[in-house]
């Protein structure tokens, strides 16, 4: 333990639980269903509304070998192309392997794919993916269908949720394992004010933390909260510096900030071009599948493009589709571009690359457990190895899917171990030391830095200076907390002074882990290593806080993770066979 928190006040009010599922995307509500189906008492706290979290904004699909042909082989060879040999294969293996089955039970839940004429899975391709296996919804609603069937199986099973709720710090026991999480609750409700859950085990699903940058596909509520109270209680990150930024977001302006209207991977995987002014198709000749090239090429490619041409965006053009296409397939989409005055159907869409995913996050195991006991993370918030240096297109809904359904087969089985910690076990948060918080208007400032410093292209100079700023700020911030009564007022305790603080510390370990790495890989892109170097550099970089709040890295000895437990075999089987869940689903082997 680091003996870290936020400043915030002592908890007014408890909840005791056997599991607290913090998020409600994919990943966190259906760790929470399957929890509750066996019998646990799962309290389910989100930042927003039950349906407010990212997975409702994924458009393309979740990718599964389920097509004619398709196998989880040839799943698992996308992926590990994509990953630029950073993935941890037995991760990948066991979510291509047992992704399939996962989205059948995601179907039985209540979720309806778009069908061909007789009746199977309509199946498309995006980007890195050699075969049809992508499945979607709504044309391009998929997200939003997934969280409409899980938002309404969690009512339906009549879960305790907790809304409106940003998580502050995990809250152990005496010997340093999971005891609950501290929460703040913003606005009237059975809650108010900040608060805690008490349960022995938390799982984070807060999804991604793309709001540290200023152009970002990721909502509002991203702002790394997961990952920050994971660092402060002890927990060990990885691969923080490979954040994806997609390469066909809508060009809103140069000064443009914040959430920014993502064109799907699946447009192009549809046959749309990418195009400069001209007309003229650059990806062409770039890569084996030109616009379906993995995310990172692409967005490298087009980054590449507007500096050779000295303009700020290029085109995505599709009107070919022609209108019914438009309509019938990409409504969301269509609508969007729409709305800011442009016409998908009738002219070529701007683009340009935008902050979209963290294919790092918080270290876990194949049953998604973290070095800290007790604590799991599931989602975008977690690193399994899955992804490696760059995330395949569409597998992160299916990473959620199937890892979720892992961890809360071992939180059963682990509740049935002797000595398990009682859910009213007392807790403590309060002795360890508190972070200086950051005042609501440094949110922006950070995000500047990033942009400038750790964006799409990155370099010694650019991470040394973003460092330099990053570090001025949680100065300023621990010289305001120290000032006398008549100096610098330090930040009030609220949910924007701990968002900026946990974006402040999930920059700084982005930053610290983005200098380390001293080649181009993924979509980590140092202009000044332009070579990948696999001697030197496959392997994963972990991150920890110090007691300072110092971020130290250290390297793995290879492109597979160490156990997070000492002495477990870092492939340990976990059982899959839970209620409503087949017990001929495909097992870790």
């Amino acid at each position: 333990m680091t003996g870290i928190r936020l400043t915030a006040p002592a908890p007014g009010w408890a909840i005791d639980a056997d599991v607290v599922v913090v998020g409600s995307g994919v990943a966190g509500l259906t760790t929470a269903l399957r929890c509750a189906a066996a019998g646990l008492a799962t309290v389910v706290v989100t930042k927003a509304r039950l349906d407010d979290g990212s997975t409702r904004w994924a458009q393309g699909g979740i990718a599964a070998a389920l097509g004619d042909g398709d196998t989880p082989e040839q799943h698992l060879d996308d992926t590990l192309v994509a990953g630029a040999g950073l993935c941890d294969e037995t991760a990948v293996r066991t979510l291509v392997t047992e992704g399939p089955d996962a989205v059948r039970r995601l179907i039985d839940t209540g979720a309806h794919f778009d069908t061909t004429d007789t009746g199977d899975i309509a199946l498309t391709r995006e980007g890195g993916h050699h075969r049809r296996r992508i499945a979607h919804a709504g044309g391009d609603a998929t997200g939003a269908e997934i969280s409409r069937a899980l938002v309404e199986a969690v009512r339906s099973a009549a879960l305790h949720t907790v809304e409106n709720a940003l998580v502050l710090d995990l809250l152990t026991d005496a010997e340093g394992r999971t005891a609950g999480v501290s929460l703040h609750v913003m606005g009237e409700g059975q809650h108010d004010g900040v608060g805690a859950v008490h349960a022995p085990a938390v799982v984070l699903a807060t999804g991604g933390m793309g709001q540290v940058f200023s152009a970002t596909t990721n909502p509002p509520v991203s702002t790394g909260d997961g990952v920050a109270l994971a660092l402060r209680a002890g927990a060990e990150v990885s691969d923080l510096e490979f954040v994806q930024f997609h390469p066909t977001v809508l060009f809103l302006g140069a000064d443009s900030e914040g959430q920014q209207p993502l064109v799907s991977e699946a447009v192009r995987g549809e046959g749309a071009h990418l195009v400069d002014a001209s007309g003229t198709r650059f990806m062409v000749g770039r890569h084996e599948l030109a616009e379906l090239a993995p995310r990172d090429i692409v967005a490298k490619a087009i980054t590449r493009q507007t500096q050779l041409q000295g303009t700020e965006h290029m085109y995505l053009d599709a009107r070919h589709f022609g209108a019914e296409m438009w309509e019938q397939r990409f409504p969301t989409i269509l609508a969007a571009c729409r709305s800011h005055g442009i016409d998908p159907v009738t002219e070529p869409i701007p683009v340009a690359p935008a902050a979209h995913y963290a294919s790092g996050g918080v270290r876990t195991d194949l049953r998604g457990r973290t070095t800290v006991p007790g604590l799991y993370a599931c989602g975008e918030v977690a690193c399994t190895g899955v992804h490696g240096a760059n995330r395949l297109a569409s597998n992160s809904l299916l990473e959620g899917l199937v890892f979720a359904e892992r961890i809360a087969a071992d939180i059963v089985a682990d509740g049935a171990r002797p000595g398990r910690p009682g859910r009213t076990e007392a807790v403590t948060a309060t002795g360890r030391a508190a972070v200086p918080l950051l005042t609501a208007e440094s949110r922006t400032e950070i995000q500047r830095i990033m942009t400038r410093g750790a964006g799409v292209i990155r370099s010694a100079a650019s991470l040394a200076a973003a460092a330099e700023e990053l570090e001025a700020l949680q100065q300023q911030a621990a010289d305001a907390a120290d000032a006398e009564a008549d100096g610098p007022k330090d930040a009030v305790p609220g949910v924007e002074a701990w968002e900026a603080t946990n974006l402040l510390l999930v920059s700084r370990v982005l930053v610290a882990a983005a200098r380390e790495r001293e080649e181009t890989r993924g979509c980590h892109w140092r202009e000044d290593r332009p070579d990948r170097d696999d001697a030197e550099w496959r392997r994963h970089l972990v991150v920890r806080l110090t007691p300072d709040r110092r971020p130290v890295v250290h390297r793995t000895d290879s492109a597979a993770f160490p156990p997070v437990r000492p002495g477990d075999p870092a492939d340990s089987a976990v059982p899959t066979s839970l209620p409503n869940h087949p017990a001929d689903a495909p097992e870790e082997p």
